[in-house]
């Protein structure tokens, strides 16, 4: 017998972005590695782990340099990822969550990242 899944919710599974938003939203090598960290791990992560992973990527974070990344992160990126639909935001929890969209980027962040695995 064949399953009809006619009615599943083909916006959350199949979500594809346009090429520009791709590009836009891979310009900024912060964004681009946050989207890369938050495509290596499975569910929600704190907006704080992810702030140190960025600073600890650029050297030996100070206390002043995290706290400018954090405002930086909220203010540049963190809604323009949650517009555009890749990232889902708990501000209550404080945790980001990749949704299905993002999944259009996993290719292009395999490339930028490569050297690094």
């Amino acid at each position: 017998m064949k399953t009809d899944i006619s009615d599943a919710n083909a916006a959350e599974t199949d979500a594809t972005l346009p090429t520009n938003t791709i590009f836009e939203l891979l310009l900024d090598d912060q964004r681009r590695y946050a989207l890369y960290y938050l495509s290596r791990k499975v569910g929600a992560v704190s907006v704080e782990e992810l702030v140190d992973r960025i600073a600890h990527r650029e050297g030996n974070p100070t206390s002043e340099r995290l706290e400018q990344i954090a405002v930086e992160f909220h203010h540049n990126h963190l809604w323009k990822l949650v517009d555009s639909k890749v990232l889902r935001y708990d501000a209550d929890a404080g945790t980001l969550e990749r949704r299905a969209a993002a999944r259009s980027l996993d290719p292009y962040l395999e490339l930028a990242f490569v050297a690094e695995l």
